[in-house]
């Protein structure tokens, strides 16, 4: 659920209606898209389609919603059964948002924790914490991907699969596997698993 500074006509679409649930138990509940510079939320069609994927059930699942926006991927994981969703937010308004959503929802499985990606994967490495489906959606601009990907072998559990977002053409780095991929306008995404023989990696 990315922030792209440089989408200012996505932005101001998405600020233009809530966002819904597109599966589970909270089916077509509204989401707030809070007034933030730039924030692209995925949309339906391909959050259906990566569900699609994914299962349309993740009963039990852990999953791990790495920069999170509106939080619309994890909310669609929670919806459809995940045990566990954290979601990663570091803009106030967005963690806000979110946070009022999970009250509104009243979904106890839910968390928020504000603050860098990358220092929240470092504290959640060290405290044990292990994922089964991660979403990576990073502001395109930035180049996140890349070092997301590095990281994350610390946190996963047994296969586990991660889900990428991007603008431009990726590759998977080198001890990851594209499983698959698709493309809607100018967005590409692509569900990933670490290959057998890769190494942990590096702490976040």
């Amino acid at each position: 659920m990315t922030r792209s500074p440089g989408a200012a006509s996505a932005a101001s679409g998405a600020r233009s209606h809530r966002l819904r649930i597109v599966g589970g138990q909270w089916k077509r509940t509204p989401i707030a898209v809070p007034d933030v510079a730039g924030l692209r939320p995925t949309p339906d069609r391909v959050r259906e389609t990566l569900f699609n994927w994914l299962g349309q059930t993740l009963d039990g699942r852990r999953c791990l919603d790495l920069f999170a926006g509106t939080g619309a991927l994890g909310f669609e994981a929670a919806s459809r059964g995940a045990a566990q969703v954290v979601l990663v937010e570091r803009d106030r308004r967005a963690a806000a948002a979110i946070g009022s959503t999970i009250e509104r929802l009243r979904a106890p499985g839910v968390r928020l924790v504000a603050g860098d990606a990358f220092d929240v994967l470092h504290r959640l490495a060290h405290a044990g914490e292990r994922f089964d489906v991660v979403f990576v959606d990073p502001p395109f601009e930035q180049a996140l991907h890349a070092r997301a990907l590095e990281a994350l072998p610390a946190v996963l559990a047994p296969d586990a699969v991660v889900y990428v977002e991007s603008g431009d053409a990726f590759s998977a780095p080198a001890g990851w596997r594209i499983e698959r991929e698709g493309r809607a306008g100018q967005v590409r995404y692509h569900l990933l698993s670490r290959q057998a023989d890769a190494p942990r990696g590096i702490d976040a």
